[in-house]
Parts: structure tokens; sequence; C-alpha cells
């Protein structure tokens, strides 16, 4: 798995390695030692959406002490994902990133906790976890 960081350093990209042939494809979404290397931490809750086109989720964040980081994939359709920091203080506060995230690319964004969250259905539909 390839870590790509943002141009705010703490969101990170993943960019799974894809076995592909006849019958489909395989890849790892998580493992919790190449995680800990990237120095993230270890994920306790998974959540499911689906939506259609255009829906717009978000920008959703928890305070402390329940602030929580999110590890976010498009299992089916596209979505644009985004993360704005809302940590006062931090030098990168109220900048923003965002990516494409779908089933045909694979990829997953690390959202850490002090991050709003949210994303917009590019797809007809889209399941995201």
């Amino acid at each position: 798995m390839e870590f790509v960081r943002t141009d705010i350093p703490e969101v990170v990209l993943f960019i799974p390695k894809v076995f592909d042939d006849y019958r489909g494809f395989f890849l790892e979404t998580y493992r919790l030692s190449e995680f800990a290397e990237a120095g993230l931490p270890p994920f306790v809750q998974t959540n499911h959406s689906h939506s259609t086109r255009n829906v717009l989720r978000g920008l959703h964040f928890q305070k402390q002490p329940a602030a929580q980081g999110k590890l976010v994939t498009a299992i089916c359709g596209e979505i644009f994902d985004v993360a704005v920091d809302i940590r006062i203080g931090s030098p990168t506060f109220g900048q923003w990133v965002g990516e494409l995230l779908s089933a045909q690319n694979h990829r997953l964004l690390y959202i850490p906790p002090g991050f709003a969250h949210g994303f917009c259905v590019l797809s007809e539909l889209a399941d995201v976890v």
C-alpha cells in the first residue's frame, strides 16, 4: 500500500496494491502494522452509507473527547471527498483537501480527528465505507 501525504500532511491518501485477473480483483484496505508504521491509529468502527447522485453528506465532525479519525473509500460509484482542518491554532486551520474516490480507483482517504469531513456523490449511486 502506498501512503501519499496531501497538502495537509495529516490527511493521507492510500493507494492500495490491486491484484487483478480474469476473476475480478483483490486488495487490502487495512493492515494494522502498515498503518502503525505510517504513524496512524488503529480503527475501531466501520460505517456504510448509500447515496444517490448529487447527495452532499457533511461537513461532519466530532468534538473532543469524542473526536474520530476516518478512513473513507467508495466501494461502489464515485465521490468527491473533502477534509477541512478545523483545529484552532493549526498552521493549516481553515484549509481543505479533496480527492476523487471511486470503486474504479480503489483509493482510500484518512481524515484525522479535528477535521470536518464530507463528500458529494458524482455517480448515479455510491456506497461509501
